[in-house]
């Protein structure tokens, strides 16, 4: 009997190269579909229909079991309130990265055991390897581009050490060559957007469905009101788009939000002192190993979609403070740093 891996289908080319890899491995796959949202399931926004369906078209290629199961009642508690309460609080958190840490690597990680699995995996670019203290690190994938460990940096020691990442070594244009080898019926189905296990939505329309909408002035710095903000909730620092602010001159940003006040203060110029932070401040930190890492030099990331940034660990308070070599742009609160040494991504923790 081969040993049995439990795979996550979500209906799009990265999860079923994934159980075509491991069935070519040798593993006995079983496939799961996850549907973790309901409370708009209709066809103007929501895919999970068609997700559902190439997800079974694809096992029924593989010649592979595959169940659909519903956990929306613990994304909702889990991952939906936190949402809600950071945007409440005039925070931009990251659905995504409580996703993987409390759904996909907790809910699903318990039901594929329960199925008989002896590992869970996704197609996620990622990779884990064994240390030789017995504990498993989690690694950047070969493909920078497509790297998630970003997103994954809350994962337990235990749910790296049970994650198999099929993915991990390969380029992304390699598994759309894959995927078009074995004919895949999604071989060309476009990567999924928008919030995780929710989708595309128009932000504002969603959101104002969940919390109040409180307009208020747009000011800058010096007190000079330049205009209206829909809610504070709408906008994250850095933004540029969406503010309607008129005249001549260099374009306006979000440089923070007065909550008292019920102002969103803008500025101009994208590299106005108000956007450059020497400096961070992150509470709420997971570490993947267990332990905390010595203070030291790393580098770190403040958003996805960024270059790693030199700087230094210092531990204050219940957080940790990072110093960085060059002053980092749009740092937001509610967003999460995630600390690298090297390939090796060893945790992180929430802005302040």
């Amino acid at each position: 009997m081969s040993d049995k891996i439990v795979v996550g289908l979500s209906g799009g080319v990265d999860s079923s190269v994934t159980a075509h890899l491991l069935q070519q491995q040798g593993f006995e796959v079983h496939g799961v579909f996850m549907q973790n949202w309901e409370d708009d399931n209709n066809d103007e926004y929501c895919s999970i229909k068609e997700d559902s369906m190439d997800a079974i078209a694809v096992a029924d290629l593989l010649g592979i079991d595959i169940e659909l199961v519903n956990f929306a009642a613990q994304y909702k508690d889990r991952v939906f309130s936190y949402f809600l309460a950071e945007y409440s609080a005039g925070r931009t958190p990251n659905p995504d990265i409580l996703c993987n840490s409390e759904i996909k690597f907790k809910c699903f990680l318990d039901y594929a055991i329960e199925l008989g699995g002896v590992k869970m995996a996704t197609g996620h670019y990622a990779g884990n390897r064994l240390r030789p203290d017995g504990r498993t690190e989690l690694i950047r994938a070969a493909d920078q581009s497509k790297d998630q460990t970003y997103f994954l940096y809350r994962l337990s020691q235990q749910q790296v050490s049970q994650a198999v990442f099929p993915l991990g070594g390969l380029q992304k244009s390699a598994v759309r060559e894959i995927a078009e080898q074995i004919k895949l019926p999604n071989a060309r189905k476009k990567d999924s957007t928008g919030i995780c296990f929710i989708g595309e939505r128009p932000f504002r329309e969603f959101l104002n469905r969940y919390l109040p909408k409180i307009p208020g002035k747009m000011r800058t710095p010096e007190g000079r009101v330049v205009g209206e903000h829909m809610g504070l909730m709408y906008y994250t620092i850095g933004q540029r788009q969406g503010l309607g602010i008129g005249g001549e001159g260099l374009p306006w940003f979000v440089a923070g939000k007065d909550m008292a006040a019920n102002e969103l203060i803008v500025v101009q110029g994208h590299d106005h002192p108000l956007l450059l932070k020497p400096t961070l401040f992150a509470r709420d930190c997971s570490w993947i190993l267990g332990e905390a890492p010595a203070e030291g030099r790393y580098t770190a990331k403040t958003r996805y979609r960024q270059q790693d940034a030199a700087c230094t660990l210092a531990y204050q308070d219940d957080g940790v403070l990072l110093t960085f070599d060059e002053a980092q742009w749009a740092v937001t609160p509610g967003q999460s740093m995630v600390l690298y040494d090297g390939d090796v991504c060893l945790g992180g923790g929430i802005i302040q």
